[in-house]
């Protein structure tokens, strides 16, 4: 049901001649129970009883008709009443009354009482006392105690008065406004200058929008692969401040797996305030988010919310066929949307904790994507443990470094763990002659169930997993064989790039 209308104030009704002031208060009539109100009906208060209130809407509709007793519309009444009404059909607005009735009926015996419109005619004068003159009276003695009360004040102001002024003014100002550091505002405040809204273009004019921030003060900015994958081979970078600054860049590294890029500003400012960064092994279900980015091209957008979950194994895609990337990710409700991708997520404190990376869509969209979906509370983040090693690599030698089991798992979707194939990928070998998987003594068909003390339920799970590590980090390994589980521990190998 549309609400556009709702919340109209209902007009005044036509007026209706002035209760003569020299009558008695004490005789004032009640309307009809069967007639329509023969006095003016006001405004009706936004707590009058008598039909449900709607809100106060900006931009409402049009009047309504007037009102009726109970406070709801009259309907089929959207015409004003003629102002002078006469005789008319069964149905039209009441005929004036014959001469002696009273104006003001009070639901008596001899008719429905008077109604908008009806005739009217002077009473006999009656003596002035009673409740009338004693609120005369009172009226009276309230303007003469007021003529005392002004006049005494004046008498003390000029008897005091020593050449300097006594009047009060009010102040201009509600005081200076502090935020503590601690809240989302001071948060905000330290964080947005070191964020930037990127611009990426391919060679054939085709790009988008999204979200980095400072990593150094050499002019490094960590941002999503994604963000910036049509700019890599020859297309245009640009990064904006808060402050309107805007500086072309280039891309020094990009590493498709993890989702993560570093870029660097050209001619970068020497002003540059990196943004502190946590720890998001510490983090905790419930602990307070706090995400910058720039939903729908939105710059410098800030929303809140908690970590609803942690380990949260993730495949997303750019949308462009090629090879997803594979995380095990910070859930967080903080509403995120296309352009949020590589802002920061922080923590109360204002340390970033991750990377603001994909979101989950009841259309299949996601972060990296065309799609226009929008956040439902589900986004993911990168930890930003694993993207700090990360960007420090991409920053050293500009390709990205990937633990390694060497061994080829099926990527199908399960919950029985993640399954060693029997073929690998191109027509390898499925477990790698001398890698890790190899001198632990995996073989094809074995089923990974963890890592160390995380649940496999699927080979994306253990992907991300791994790559969670460094290389040459030692793991335990849980497999099943046969019907038997198998305990093994397990040195990660390296491989460099994302071929």
């Amino acid at each position: 049901m549309s609400t556009e209308n709702e919340g109209t104030a209902v007009p005044p009704a036509p007026s209706a001649p002035p209760v003569p002031v020299d009558a008695p208060a004490a005789s004032t009539p009640q309307a009809s129970e069967a007639g329509a109100p023969t006095t003016p009906i006001p405004p009706v208060p936004p707590h009058a009883s008598g039909g449900a209130q709607g809100p106060e809407l900006v931009h409402a509709g049009p009047a309504r008709a007037y009102a009726s007793a109970e406070g709801g519309a009259q309907q089929g009444a959207s015409d004003a009443p003629p102002q002078h009404p006469g005789p008319g059909p069964e149905g039209a607005w009441p005929p004036p009354q014959a001469p002696g009735t009273p104006l003001y009926a009070d639901g008596g015996a001899g008719g429905a009482g008077g109604a908008w419109g009806s005739g009217y005619q002077q009473p006999a004068p009656k003596p002035k006392s009673g409740r009338g003159g004693l609120v005369a009276a009172v009226l009276v003695a309230a303007l003469v105690a007021g003529g005392v009360g002004g006049g005494l004040g004046y008498t003390l102001a000029k008897d005091n008065d020593n050449g300097s002024s006594t009047t009060l003014s009010a102040s201009d100002s509600g005081g200076s406004v502090k935020r503590d550091a601690g809240t989302v505002a001071g948060v905000a405040q330290r964080a947005l200058p070191s964020t930037v809204t990127i611009e990426a273009e391919s060679t054939s004019g085709e790009g988008g929008t999204g979200t980095g921030f400072v990593f150094d003060t050499q002019g490094h900015i960590v941002t999503n692969n994604h963000v910036v994958a049509d700019a890599v081979d020859g297309g245009k970078l640009t990064a904006t401040f808060p402050n309107g600054k805007k500086y072309d860049a280039e891309v020094v590294g990009h590493a498709q797996g993890y989702d993560v890029a570093v870029i660097k500003l050209k001619n970068a400012p020497s002003d540059l305030k990196p943004l502190t960064l946590g720890n998001s092994d510490q983090v905790a279900v419930g602990d307070s988010t706090i995400a910058i980015g720039a939903p729908f091209g939105l710059s410098n957008t800030v929303t809140t919310g908690i970590i609803s979950a942690k380990d949260r194994p993730v495949a997303s895609s750019d949308g462009s066929g090629s090879n997803a990337s594979y995380m095990s990710a910070l859930q967080t409700d903080a509403s995120i949307n296309p352009g949020n991708s590589g802002g920061p997520l922080l923590d109360a404190q204002g340390n970033v904790i991750g990377i603001n990376s994909a979101i989950q869509s009841t259309s299949g969209g996601g972060l990296g994507g065309t799609s226009q979906s929008g956040s439902i509370g589900l986004g993911f983040a990168i930890p930003i443990n694993q993207a700090k090693y990360v960007a420090q690599q991409l920053i050293k030698t500009g390709k990205p470094v990937y633990a390694k089991i060497g061994a080829s798992v099926s990527l199908e979707d399960s919950t029985g763990g993640a399954k060693i194939t029997t073929e690998g990928a191109g027509g390898s070998d499925p477990v790698e002659a001398g890698g890790p998987a190899a001198k632990a003594g995996l073989k094809p068909g074995d089923v990974i169930t963890k890592l160390d003390d995380h649940v496999i339920d699927s080979g994306p799970t253990l992907i991300g997993e791994i790559w969670t590590h460094k290389p040459g980090d030692k793991v335990k390994i849980t497999y099943e064989r046969g019907g038997q589980t198998h305990t093994v521990d397990l040195t990660l190998g390296a491989r460099a790039g994302d071929s």
